[in-house]
């Protein structure tokens, strides 16, 4: 009688974060994503995007979408958006079909989508205008939500006076100023120095915590994905189809100290193999798939 296959150390879970996957995925779905299918024509013919890719999100849940380049990850988050259509399959969210935009859907780029001539606090607000709010209404509310993200202080200043990791935030602010039912991050924190970014995660986690919002996330960082996310999605490429949902095991609230635990280095070997799997016919060595390198130099010491 064959012994039964250990179970995978990413996939084990403590009681407490047991539980805390019981209670979210008691919640209502936010998002309902079935079968979506994305195909184009190029100059080289049809492009297959995305392949039917489905998943759900929970509300208050915090989804990251991690892949290789090529898989999608933008097109998909676009589509969710309602700014790019899907050509096979139906997006729902809180049961509605997504035709296009809407304010129940909040969106924050890698690059910063703020209005220059307009000062940190007339940004947040445009929304709440646009939306209705008078203009008493729309100050009180942004004034509400930059003091929620720590920029109440830079209220009156103009973009070009704060700092990228500030920048976001205001985004952040004015994103979450109509109350989306889902916030949408594109690679948020991609053109962050390593330092602003571990502040931005903390700040995002903060915010997340404090009000009712689902965030899905993208980004091409393993440990970025580890630290915030509840589930992470993996994609693969060509076409984009989703490999695997996974469970973050890493209890909440999450610290660098954390890097180094059994749960937090299982799941990063995991996506690591996923994202980056080796060679069929491989045997793992260091000269697999490792171009032949030209010495530049007549250099002859080692520096390694």
């Amino acid at each position: 009688m064959r012994n039964p296959e250990p179970v995978p150390e990413y996939l084990i879970q403590s009681e407490a974060v047991r539980e805390r996957f019981a209670r979210l995925k008691a919640r209502e779905v936010v998002l309902d994503v079935r079968h979506v299918g994305k195909r184009y024509r190029s100059a080289r013919g049809e492009v297959v995007a995305l392949s039917d890719v489905s998943f759900r999100t929970h509300r208050r849940e915090f989804v990251c979408v991690i892949g290789p380049s090529g898989c999608g990850k933008s097109t998909l988050i676009r589509i969710l958006a309602g700014l790019e259509s899907h050509t096979s399959g139906e997006v729902l969210l809180d049961g509605k079909p997504v035709r296009g935009p809407g304010a129940d859907r909040g969106m924050v780029f890698q690059g910063y989508t703020l209005f220059p001539w307009l000062t940190v606090k007339k940004n947040v607000m445009f929304g709440l205008k646009m939306n209705g709010s008078s203009a008493g209404e729309a100050e009180r509310e942004a004034l509400q939500w930059l003091d929620l993200v720590g920029l109440t202080p830079f209220a009156d200043v103009y973009p070009h006076q704060l700092s990228g990791g500030m920048k976001q935030r205001v985004a952040i602010a004015r994103s979450l100023a109509n109350r989306p039912r889902i916030l949408l991050m594109d690679e948020p924190f991609g053109a962050l120095d390593a330092q602003t970014r571990a502040k931005m995660q903390a700040h995002l986690i903060d915010i997340w915590r404090n009000i009712d919002v689902t965030i899905l996330f993208i980004t091409h960082d393993l440990d970025e994905a580890i630290m915030l996310a509840d589930r992470i999605l993996v994609l693969k490429a060509n076409p984009g189809e989703v490999q695997e949902l996974i469970e973050v095991p890493v209890p909440r609230p999450r610290e660098a100290a954390q890097l180094t635990t059994r749960e937090f280095t299982a799941t990063k070997a995991r996506l690591e193999a996923l994202i980056h799997p080796k060679p069929i016919g491989g045997d793992g060595g260091d000269d697999v798939g490792r171009p032949h390198m030209i010495r530049m130099t007549d250099v002859t010491d080692n520096v390694e």
